[in-house]
């Protein structure tokens, strides 16, 4: 478990206020499942809210001890019932072996999340161009109509 400084704690604190608890720490506490589910959550995504039913203030402080103690985080919160905890994210130590035989690139470590962001960015810009270039046909066309008018006689009521 390492320290934060106060200025750290305080940006995790105003990064960890839009999101939403991963984690539920229930009637049967902190079982081997939830510290699993807990240590897989912060590799995933290093900060993480969890959500603490039915338990008194001592119990929680005392359940954001034992829950940073296994999984090797820091606290950073203890508001109400919920616990923010953070971690930095740990080098994972296998490789998939689809990841292996996809060639040399795939093991170099960001490789794939540089791929993937690229690729979502060109999607995201594909997506642009093509709506920009539907609503001007659109407006094209509305340009082009002339209003609709009603034909028949003026007096005929």
């Amino acid at each position: 478990m390492s320290e934060l400084t106060p200025a750290r704690r305080r940006e995790l604190r105003a990064s960890a206020h839009p999101l939403n608890p991963v984690v539920s720490i229930a009637g049967n506490g902190l079982t081997p499942a939830v510290l699993g589910e807990i240590d897989r959550s912060l590799q995933a995504h290093e900060l993480i809210k969890i959500k603490v039913h039915g338990a008194e203030r001592d119990a929680r402080e005392e359940l954001m001890k034992a829950v940073c103690d296994a999984v090797g985080a820091s606290p950073v919160q203890h508001i109400g019932t919920i616990l923010v905890v953070w971690r930095a994210r740990r080098e994972e130590a296998e490789k998939p072996a689809l990841a292996k035989s996809a060639g040399p690139a795939a093991n170099t470590p960001g490789v794939a999340k540089a791929k993937s962001a690229r690729a979502f960015a060109a999607a995201a810009r594909r997506t642009a161009l093509i709506k920009a270039a539907s609503d001007k046909k659109r407006l094209a066309a509305k340009r082009t109509r002339a209003p609709a008018r009603k034909t028949g006689s003026a007096g005929g009521k």
